[in-house]
């Protein structure tokens, strides 16, 4: 169980992304002490130089493991539980791991964390609400023309809000050592339908268009996103988005004791920051 008048630093790896600022931001308001895990933190943390997660490691309470670019990439499970091990060498049981729906890596890392022996939780999530605004699609958006490899599949888009509340109940709260909460939306939408509720909530004219996963990767690739990004977004809608995750689950009001919040809430509040209002990026 955590101690709730620790003044050791929760490490949240990946604590600048979509779900590490949000949990290091409540954790903060919480009168927590924080350590951010990044490459650009002191001490850094990169998930490429074991020579430093040591120093990282010093002196934690707890961690919250996000893996980068993504822990549905080839060799994270295993790099996932070296991480474990040498935490629970340092003396910090308590790990939460963010992780996917559907994805073998990714159910790999859940069960090599699990046999560690560290005192763990993980969130299996769906799709991210902020992938549209603070993520890969946002450009896409700004440019009035939504380009993706996904059909008539629908999705239950999770809000990170909800992840990072989750994540903070987690890490701070006893009764959720052990627990496996899948965490979706309230309900399933297809991507097209999301980017309809973003022109919606935005008022804008914005259209999706459906392409193979051929056609994305070369659109990408012309536009020179990172190839391990090509080829993770490939994976994610060529494998995945094939209906295995279309169902909702019950893991934020498990967790939490109350409903996930709609993709349509999530669109009105990110329109309102007017982030879909500004030019492409060039």
């Amino acid at each position: 169980m955590t101690n709730a008048t620790t003044n050791k630093p929760v490490l949240i790896l990946g604590g600048t992304g979509k779900t590490g600022r949000r949990i290091a931001e409540r954790l903060t308001a919480k009168g927590r002490a924080v350590r951010i895990g990044s490459r650009s933190a002191t001490p850094a943390f990169d998930w490429d130089n074991r020579a430093t997660w040591n120093d990282a490691l010093t002196d934690v309470e707890s961690v919250y493991v996000s893996y980068y670019p993504d822990i549905a990439v080839p060799g994270a499970p295993e790099t996932v539980r070296a991480f474990a091990d040498l935490a629970l060498r340092r003396g910090v049981r308590r790990l939460v791991l963010l992780s996917g729906r559907g994805e073998t890596e990714a159910q790999h890392a859940e069960q090599l964390l699990i046999e560690s022996g560290a005192d763990w939780t993980i969130l299996r999530c769906s799709w991210f609400a902020q992938n549209f605004n603070e993520g890969v699609f946002v450009d896409a958006v700004l440019s009035g023309e939504v380009t993706l490899p996904a059909g008539d599949i629908p999705e239950p888009f999770v809000d990170t809000d909800d992840i990072a509340d989750v994540a903070v109940a987690a890490l701070t709260e006893p009764g959720h050592v052990g627990q496996l909460y899948e965490l979706t939306g309230p309900r399933s939408i297809t991507f097209a339908e999301a980017v309809s509720a973003i022109a919606k909530a935005s008022g804008r004219d914005i259209r999706f268009v459906q392409v193979t996963v051929d056609q994305f990767a070369i659109g990408m690739r012309e536009m020179q996103v990172p190839e391990e990004v090509i080829q993770l977004v490939s994976y994610l809608f060529g494998e995945v988005l094939d209906g295995r995750n279309a169902h909702v689950t019950d893991g934020v009001r498990r967790a939490l004791g109350r409903a996930p919040r709609d993709f349509a809430d999530y669109a009105r509040d990110a329109a309102a920051t007017g982030v879909w209002n500004a030019s492409p990026r060039a």
